[in-house]
């Protein structure tokens, strides 16, 4: 529980600073989704959510890991 806790406070740090250092960001791109495209995005949010997405999914795949030795 206290490993979901620290991932959870450390990924949401990483969101706020992302939203506070992409203020000035004025290179923007559209993400082709399979059905449609989004709107236009920063290409360093598009980049660091990916980063926290990844960072997010695989504290729970070391979790799983932990729990099956």
């Amino acid at each position: 529980m206290k490993k979901i806790f620290l991932t959870f406070i450390f990924n949401i740090s990483l969101f706020v600073l992302l939203i506070v250092g992409i203020q000035n960001s004025s290179n923007k791109s559209r993400v082709n989704l399979i059905v449609s495209e989004s709107v236009q995005l920063p290409v360093s949010f598009i980049i660091g959510m990916s980063f926290i997405t990844g960072s997010f999914l695989g504290s729970f795949f070391s979790l799983n890991y932990l729990s099956k030795k």
